[in-house]
């Protein structure tokens, strides 16, 4: 049985692959056919006193068929043309498979308007030849010519089903594309949103244990004391960065795992500040931290944004700014969270200085995300002011 299916499959493979084989085939077996229903014309023996019109028409109703699927309209045309000669001016007059092949081929391929055209000249003109051929007779062949319509609708509903299979195979490729467009852009998104997490946790620390670093060489000989602190400094300093990398690993981890995965320590927020602040002021830069208005919980996502922000601006003014002093403001209004973080550093200067600007990227991203407002500024002289306001509620997306 299963060799019988393997033939049957490896033959429709094969005409589907060779249509025009296929179609030449069908008009040799069908030119056969109508050839033999005119040389024996219902006689049971062979007879072949016909007329050079029978002799040239014939084949040609039927001989056209090889190229059906290329020229279905000229097809038609002709195999109507010659089944209505036939009908008008000869005696022997074949069963018209040709046209009704046509007739099919051109309802399954064309668009109806152009195949109900089509078809109903093709009738009208094999009906005047019926008419004119049989006399008073033809009103017994006329209703067998309902064929013609049973080959039309037959086409029509084929052309119908290969056009919804195609648009559903164009849908599920044009989703296909969609998915496929919807994973790199959240691909995307997670890349920039890990790198913007590394940029923060790493610029920040390492600035503060090169401070450190630079500050206990300075005074290594002259003050052991105090570049021992400035070593205990940096070696706290790489603890915090080692737990935040630890702390950021986790929340990737929990997201890729299934869910209910138990998380690693949360990811900092704004009531992390204080701790913030300390850490910059043990690299000698006077920072000042005011809160104003009724200070909340704030959503997990803002508070990191908040967070990452005021974080970066104060790594920018260790690296940068060459300051003394630097302020940080938190301020709660009804529907946001307003930031503030000045210094009194080299202004333009440390802002057009060195560094590849990816912190102020990656704060105009994070901004960006929540439709807040970011604006960063700096006077000609000295000072440097990063402003951010921060909607309490994520924007649809």
């Amino acid at each position: 049985m299963s060799s019988v299916f393997a033939a049957f499959h490896a033959v429709r493979d094969s005409i589907r692959r060779h249509p025009w084989w296929t179609d030449s085939l069908l008009a040799l077996f069908l030119t056969f056919i109508s050839v033999g229903s005119v040389v024996f014309a219902g006689r049971g023996h062979l007879d072949l006193d016909i007329s050079v019109l029978d002799a040239i028409l014939v084949p040609v109703t039927t001989l056209p068929i090889a190229v059906r699927r290329y020229r279905p309209l000229a097809v038609l045309a002709t195999t109507v043309a010659a089944e209505t000669l036939l009908l008008l001016f000869a005696s022997r007059v074949p069963a018209p498979v040709g046209v009704i092949v046509a007739l099919y081929t051109v309802a399954s391929r064309c668009e109806r308007p152009v195949s109900v055209r089509a078809g109903g000249w093709a009738l009208f003109a094999i009906v005047v030849g019926v008419i004119v051929h049989y006399g008073s007779q033809a009103g017994k062949i006329v209703p067998e010519l309902a064929v013609f319509a049973i080959a039309w609708v037959i086409g029509d509903n084929i052309r119908t089903r290969r056009a919804y299979l195609a648009e559903l195979e164009a849908r599920a490729a044009r989703l296909e594309r969609e998915r496929e467009e919807r994973d790199q852009r959240a691909v995307a998104e997670e890349r920039a949103r890990i790198a913007r997490e590394l940029h923060d946790v790493i610029a920040h620390n390492v600035s503060v244990m090169v401070v450190q670093a630079s500050a206990g060489e300075e005074v290594f000989d002259t003050d052991p004391g105090r570049a021992r602190e400035s070593l205990a400094a940096v070696a706290s300093t790489g603890r915090a960065a080692l737990a935040e990398l630890r702390r950021l690993l986790g929340v990737i981890r929990a997201e890729d795992d299934r869910e209910g995965a138990p998380s690693y320590v949360p990811q900092p927020g704004i009531e992390y500040l204080d701790e913030l602040v300390r850490q910059v002021r043990e690299t000698g830069l006077e920072v000042e931290l005011s809160v104003l208005g009724q200070p909340r919980e704030l959503p997990e996502a803002v508070g990191l944004c908040a967070y990452r922000i005021i974080q970066e601006a104060l790594t920018n003014t260790l690296k940068h700014a060459d300051a003394s002093q630097a302020q940080v403001s938190v301020r709660y209004v009804a529907d946001a969270v307003e930031l503030r973080v000045t210094d009194d550093g080299r202004g333009a200067s440390a802002v057009n200085g060195e560094g590849g600007g990816h912190g102020l990227i990656g704060m105009r991203e994070r901004v960006a995300l929540f439709g807040g407002e970011l604006t960063v500024e700096a006077g000609d002289g000295r000072g440097y002011a990063v402003r951010a306001r921060l909607p309490l509620e994520e924007p649809e997306r």
